[in-house]
């Protein structure tokens, strides 16, 4: 059934978005920050949030006086709130609370999915109902939507592998090998599942594409944003220096200290996380951080 969806973000994931979906044969507004008003997101079927983490808030402040009561809200940003410590769908409950927000998330660059590349992505909704509805209007061919109903496991799993993406970066930028990154990359998942466990998310969720699919893909690709980040950083860039060459907003390092700090708070061990933020927002060295992780006590690979 054709619908009008809108896209509020014209970056290079809105844009990509906007080409799933007219592909998927729906008419297409697109809200920018240099749009006037919001009006072009009027009597829009649903609207699809893609702009980063940090400026959720700012943003649905501005569009959402212009959106249908009930409006399916569909949330493409990774991150938690730097200010609040509230996910994506927590910040729309605030900010928009007439809509439904869902989630989109999973291993997915906007360069390949523009190039019509196979990619596999989960829409997390309030109901099976809603994600399968809304996932089955977005799914292509080359672009399969899988429906599920846990918003919250599906939103750590995104915010969460930005961080450890950065930690991957710093590591192959420091030349440490394919063995170190591997291991980052597993004890990484180990502190995400923790951290999941901890606030409620599925094990099976973050199983998933949302979790370690995600997570596998950003901790290896210099098309991830935040690996490539750090690995600037690992090659002797300093923050400030890595932030200004970054081909467009790096979610992980906003996320890494109120994810620490959430960590904290919550008694979740997560060395590797808590190494980012000290990296990223005190001015740790690497060289430090990386001695700091390899003087901790090994023990029982899997624990509670």
């Amino acid at each position: 059934m054709k619908r009008r969806i809108g896209i509020a973000g014209a970056g290079a994931w809105g844009q990509a978005l906007a080409h799933v979906a007219r592909s998927a044969g729906h008419d297409v507004a697109i809200w920018s920050r240099q749009s006037l008003n919001a009006s072009v997101l009027a009597r829009c079927n649903a609207v699809i949030l893609a702009v980063p983490a940090q400026s959720c808030r700012e943003v649905l402040t501005v569009i959402a006086p212009a959106f249908e009561p009930k409006l399916p809200l569909i949330i493409s940003a990774k991150g938690i709130e730097r200010d609040t410590g509230l996910f994506m769908n927590e910040v729309a409950a605030q900010a928009a609370p007439a809509t439904r927000a869902m989630v989109l998330s999973g291993p997915s660059f906007a360069a390949d999915v523009l190039k019509g590349l196979p990619t596999a992505v989960t829409l997390a909704a309030p109901t099976l109902a809603e994600a399968g509805e809304w996932g089955e209007a977005l799914t292509l061919p080359s672009f399969r939507v899988y429906g599920s109903d846990d918003v919250l496991g599906v939103e750590i799993g995104g915010a969460l592998k930005n961080v450890l993406a950065i930690a991957c970066g710093i590591s192959d930028g420091r030349k440490l090998g394919d063995s170190a990154r591997a291991a980052l990359t597993t004890r990484g998942f180990a502190e995400l599942t923790r951290f999941g466990r901890k606030l409620g998310a599925r094990p099976e969720t973050l199983m998933g594409l949302s979790g370690l699919g995600d997570l596998l893909l950003t901790c290896s690709s210099p098309q991830s944003r935040n690996y490539a980040f750090g690995l600037a950083i690992g090659q002797g860039k300093t923050v400030p220096q890595a932030l200004a060459q970054a081909r467009g907003v790096v979610e992980g390092a906003s996320t890494a200290l109120i994810a620490a700090q959430m960590a904290k708070r919550h008694g979740v061990d997560m060395p590797i996380v808590q190494a980012v933020h000290m990296i990223v927002d005190s001015g740790a060295k690497p060289e430090q951080a990386i001695a700091a992780l390899l003087a901790r006590p090994v023990g029982a690979e899997i624990r509670n």
